[in-house]
């Protein structure tokens, strides 16, 4: 027994010790990682800029989290804002004598395209060249690289130009096929987040809606290809219903592309247009890499942008945009007295009212003590509208996806298929509605009629400040919200927001409102580090969270999280069902 008992202690000091080496190696390998990114950066004389991004472009610092699920991946985000900046420095950087886009595929959002082709287009104002080159190019990319003075493609590459298309996904006939019901409660006829559970085909209202935003998305991306390619509109419409991209002889036929050249054949080109021989090396630092070169100054008084990107929730967690998170950074922001203008980035599809709410409210009383600014990216709709409402402006980008003025509840239920299974309940209560809804059950005719004034209401507290901040009737929000999502460009015309301009436009006014005539612009939230991210990711729930995420994906798990986070259910939301991506 005694040598039982000290085998036992031997092998639990030996795991402890194994644990504590192992831990401390990962702490090691997670500072030299980030450590590793933080390496001065020399631009030389005669560089060239270039673009290829074998990262994401992300709206805010929330978006990229170190992890020791992705510490040791090689591809790292970088702020829209920091990269605008880079090239707005490059244009005047005599060390930088043109940029060079060098990317097959770019994971960034239409918005985010639009903000660094309008910068592209203003660095050419400086007489720098701007070349590209591609090899399997996508559509995203290709929208920005037409940007360029001259595009390159590979002589077996090819471009994915073919429009944009949106596939709807329908599930009500598996449900009823599988005894699964779905109570939906919603207020708006566009409200179509919740319509692949009420139909199994799309309703006239969402096909009205979907057609007239990707129209108006594809009219102001296609615009502008065809007039940096210098292609009519009608013949390039013709290129693009023929698929004529994908041949490359066909890109150079019809404009797409400038030369079919190899890539060392394209440096060179780039070399004889800096006055370098072809056994020169070709100076070249990433965008990257020239973002770290360049000073920045945080001193003084000055802008805090705040961003918020992703679906809104209740909470503290960092990431995405949690309100109990987001009262604490407004709060600070508020009384930061350096802090002397503020504008709010929203990137946002939406989520929570009572989290949206809250937040709201902080942004009324931040208001009062200091200018607030709104700028929105990729998506400004239902949930990530409402919060815009306390703004002195609201600045929207042409392609993006805002309004959605509307709310919705969703509750699944089992009863079918649990009695198909021998499955039932009986329910033992304290009062009238104690189990107005159970999963098994659903909801009873009185939890509906409840639950039915709770959306009624919460879609009224929504229009009510749309009419403050927007002045307007309550008739006319009306008129234009029923859930619907209309794109920046259409928001304008309608008196959904005020300006179309990019985050820069923002940041200028806001300095401006705050009659500051030289300011710093400092980012919030602040981004967590590699370690203090290990211990959020040593708690159990996060792990086996973040494990799902990885193997299934984002989208397909927020989607998981409403059929089974019991908390989410039970949630009013204001949502935008969709994604809109140019890929």
């Amino acid at each position: 027994m005694k040598s039982f008992f000290k085998n036992v202690l031997a092998n639990i000091v030996a795991f402890a010790i194994l644990s504590v080496v192992f831990f401390f190696f990962f702490v090691v390998v997670v500072f030299f990682s980030a450590m590793s990114g933080e390496k001065s950066v020399v631009v030389k004389k005669n560089s060239v800029l270039t673009i290829n991004l074998k990262t994401d472009i992300i709206d805010s610092p929330t978006e990229e989290q170190a992890s020791i699920f992705n510490v040791n991946e090689k591809n790292k985000s970088i702020l829209l804002y920091d990269v605008l900046e880079a090239i707005k420095n490059a244009k005047t950087d005599d060390n930088i004598k043109g940029i060079s886009i060098e990317t097959d595929h770019l994971n960034a959002g239409i918005t985010q395209l639009d903000d660094i082709r309008a910068a592209l287009e203003d660095f050419k104002k400086s007489g720098k060249f701007v070349y590209a080159y591609g090899n399997g190019v996508s559509q995203s990319t290709y929208y920005l690289g037409s940007v360029a003075d001259q595009y390159f493609l590979n002589p077996s590459g090819m471009i994915d130009l073919k429009g944009l298309a949106t596939e709807v996904t329908f599930f009500k006939e598996f449900a009823d096929k599988y005894g699964i019901g779905i109570e939906v409660i919603r207020h708006g006829k566009f409200k179509s987040a919740v319509e692949p559970f009420l139909r199994n085909d799309i309703s006239d209202e969402n096909r009205e809606q979907l057609s007239a935003l990707l129209n108006d998305i594809w009219k102001n991306t296609s615009d502008k290809i065809a007039a940096s390619r210098k292609i009519d509109a009608g013949q390039f419409k013709t290129v693009v219903d023929s698929l004529y991209g994908m041949i490359p002889e066909q890109s150079l036929k019809y404009k797409l592309v400038d030369k079919l050249v190899q890539k060392s054949e394209y440096d060179d080109f780039i070399k004889s247009k800096i006055g370098a021989s072809k056994e020169d090396k070709l100076n070249k630092v990433s965008i990257t890499n020239y973002i770290n070169s360049i000073e920045k100054d945080n001193s003084g008084d000055g802008v805090a942008v705040l961003y918020a990107s992703g679906s809104i929730n209740n909470g503290d967690k960092y990431g995405d945009i949690y309100s109990e998170k987001y009262v604490k950074y407004i709060q600070d922001l508020k009384n930061d007295d350096k802090v002397k203008a503020v504008v709010f980035r929203i990137n946002s599809p939406g989520g929570s009212a009572n989290a949206s709410d809250e937040i709201l409210y902080e942004l009324q009383q931040l208001k009062k003590v200091k200018p607030l600014v709104v700028s929105f990216g990729d998506y400004a709709a239902s949930g990530g509208y409402y919060i815009a409402m306390s703004a002195d402006k609201i600045y929207s980008e042409p392609n993006t996806l805002t309004g959605s003025i509307g709310v919705f509840g969703v509750m699944p239920y089992f009863k079918e298929i649990a009695n198909k299974n021998g499955v039932r309940s009986d329910i033992v209560a304290t009062n009238a509605n104690s189990a107005y809804y159970s999963s098994l059950n659903g909801l009873t005719p009185y939890g509906v009629a409840q639950v039915t004034r709770s959306v009624e209401g919460t879609y009224k507290r929504f229009v009510h400040f749309v009419t403050q901040n927007r002045k307007q009737t309550f008739e006319q929000i009306d008129n234009v919200g029923g859930g619907r999502v209309w794109s920046g460009a259409r928001a304008k015309q309608i008196g959904l927001v005020d300006d179309l301009g990019t985050l820069n436009d923002a940041v200028k006014f806001a300095a401006q409102k705050a009659k500051l005539k030289s300011y710093s612009v400092t980012s919030y939230p602040k981004k967590k580090t590699a370690f203090e991210q290990i211990f959020d990711d040593m708690n159990e729930d996060d792990i086996s969270a973040r494990l799902i995420k990885n193997k299934i994906g984002k989208a397909n798990y927020e989607i998981l999280e409403q059929i089974t986070n019991e908390k989410l259910r039970s949630e009013v939301k204001m949502e935008m069902p969709y994604q809109i991506k140019i890929n």
